[in-house]
């Protein structure tokens, strides 16, 4: 009987690269946020393929609640501007308080999306 063996990169021999400690430490970095392991990474880039990162699910989560605070405080705004007897107690400052928490609250969801986009760009 014939044993058909497959050959896996396990049983191929290695290539070693030479690196100071700082560039061990980038190329974990980039590694880490494109999810590969390092030696997946390291093949990856190494055959030519552009690696991408992965996004961070946890920026997403932040992201989508920070949506629904806009969503809520425009839907305040909304019922306000349609004189509804629930917002006839809303004065002129709790309006411009809350425009005030709708533009806040655009910033928070702008850096998030930076925080996505370009995590390393901003310590």
């Amino acid at each position: 009987m014939k044993e058909n063996k497959r050959i896996t990169r396990k049983d191929s021999t290695p290539i070693k690269v030479y690196c100071l400690p700082e560039e061990r430490e980038l190329i974990e970095q980039n590694a880490a946020a494109a999810g590969l392991s390092l030696s997946a990474f390291l093949l990856a880039v190494g055959q030519g393929y552009e690696v991408k990162g992965i996004t961070d699910y946890e920026r997403v989560r932040e992201l989508a609640r920070i949506n629904g605070d806009l969503g809520r405080l425009g839907g305040l705004l909304k019922l306000w501007l349609t004189d509804d007897e629930r917002t006839a107690r809303f004065g002129h400052a709790t309006i411009l308080a809350l425009l005030g928490r709708i533009e806040a609250t655009q910033d928070e969801m702008g850096r998030g999306m930076k925080a996505v986009v370009r995590p390393r760009a901003e310590p």
